[in-house]
């Protein structure tokens, strides 16, 4: 079944409609590209996958293993590179909302973002810089 259908609107943007729930993300291309910078770049999308697709992962080990990580957040930053053009690394921080999980906890936490099937997908070369931070 088709997942995404996705349309270019002109002016250097996409509109890209989630067939299940209808839900639209429009993209434009950065400003260093010729792009307006008005919306998410297609590698905007790449980086957010990779972190929402952490958190998502690790949301699933903490259910399972009886903890939560409601209210943790990922920023992210995309270093592009030249010849050819693409990204070349993703530095990707992690900032858990206390610092009382178990040796245990953040292990499997550090694992289960590794594992997401985002970052597994992405090419060996493309670098993942992954910081854990746990607030005191």
């Amino acid at each position: 079944m088709e997942t995404v259908r996705t349309k270019y609107i002109g002016d250097l943007r996409t509109e890209a409609t989630h067939v299940r729930s209808s839900v639209k993300i429009t993209t434009d291309a950065p400003v260093d590209n010729q792009g307006k910078g008005e919306f998410f770049s297609p590698t905007d999308l790449l980086a957010t996958s990779l972190g929402s697709c952490m958190l998502t992962i690790m949301g699933i080990s903490a259910r399972t293993h009886g903890f939560n990580i409601d209210g943790t957040e990922v920023s992210i930053t995309k270093v592009m590179g030249t010849e050819p053009r693409r990204v070349v690394e993703v530095v990707v921080e992690l900032t858990f909302p206390h610092n009382n999980y178990s040796a245990k906890e953040r292990k499997l936490l550090q694992l289960s973002a590794k594992e997401c099937p985002v970052a597994n997908s992405l090419h060996p070369d493309l670098k993942q810089n992954i910081i854990f931070k746990f607030k005191e």
